[in-house]
């Protein structure tokens, strides 16, 4: 019962990660605040946890309703201790010679914008709160290109370079503030990227879930839990010395090429070794036959 007594406000939280924080923080004691666009979504996941879950609609694209979120929970509450940012989808797949200013502009007030001032509105409700801690949403698409369409990346950079500085900001008020990096997480985000026809959503989940198993040190997909087993190490007290960085929970994807880790995988030097035996069998071979 780490958050006994707690006030905690998650967005995205009808699906997924979101989902699993919320569950979570609620089993170890929080009040929490699950707000979605999805009303309904929400609701089930309150009534799934209990009393200790209110269910919220917020577009986190509109501000005014990140605001009402923050002063509704802050106010029936007395404050918030935990914020933890977490809305977002694919956002626009285009590249950057074909993506159009809407797209650009629409990916980054869901993913960059919505974190701002989700911290700009919570703050003054956590302002005096002892252990009072925001946990950013990020992705390993923020350190390199190949995890995520390009403006999507982008944003997720934004959201590591804002948590810094909102860390710096907030550091006079006892406020922390770090980030989580999610490598490929078995969620909705990938179907509902692509907008796939609801009878494909589970078999494409299965397939991603083998997929993912298969492209990381860690032999196994990696799960909502997982990051809300961060989320909730981030809040709570055992991370009171850390603010200003970020966790990466990625099964190991991020540690280097597929040969660094999988032995089945030949690397440079594999290569250039078996070219130099090969030659090396090679001229034996003419010698002898000379």
């Amino acid at each position: 019962m780490r958050f006994s007594g707690k006030c905690a406000v998650v967005t995205g939280a009808a699906s997924g990660i979101g989902r699993a924080a919320t569950l979570l923080f609620a089993r170890e004691g929080a009040t929490v605040y699950a707000a979605d666009i999805d009303l309904a979504g929400a609701q089930a996941v309150a009534d799934e946890a209990g009393a200790k879950v209110h269910a919220a609609a917020c577009d986190v694209c509109d501000v005014a309703q990140i605001k009402a979120l923050m002063d509704r929970a802050g106010t029936e509450q007395g404050g918030i201790d935990f914020l933890f940012n977490n809305a977002g989808a694919g956002g626009d797949r285009a590249p950057i010679d074909e993506i159009e200013p809407e797209g650009w502009d629409r990916t980054f007030d869901l993913l960059m914008r919505s974190v701002a001032f989700g911290i700009r509105y919570a703050a003054p409700h956590m302002k005096g709160r002892q252990g009072a801690a925001v946990v950013n949403t990020s992705s390993i698409a923020a350190i390199g290109p190949g995890y995520s369409p390009t403006a999507y990346a982008v944003a997720k950079a934004g959201v590591l370079h804002l948590t810094k500085c909102a860390a710096t900001d907030l550091a006079q008020y006892g406020i922390r503030v770090n980030a989580v990096q999610p490598g490929f997480i078995n969620t909705n985000i990938f179907t509902a990227s692509v907008e796939m026809p609801s009878q494909l959503v589970a078999p494409a989940k299965a397939m991603i879930h083998e997929m993912s198993s298969n492209a990381q040190p860690v032999a196994r997909a990696g799960m909502p839990d997982d990051i809300a087993n961060a989320v909730a190490f981030l809040c709570s007290d055992e991370a009171s010395f850390m603010t200003g960085t970020s966790l990466i929970v990625d099964g190991g994807i991020t540690v280097g090429p597929r040969h660094s880790w999988d032995p089945a995988a030949p690397g440079m030097f594999d290569a250039l070794t078996a070219m130099v035996e090969s030659a090396g069998a090679e001229g034996a071979a003419v010698g002898d036959g000379k």
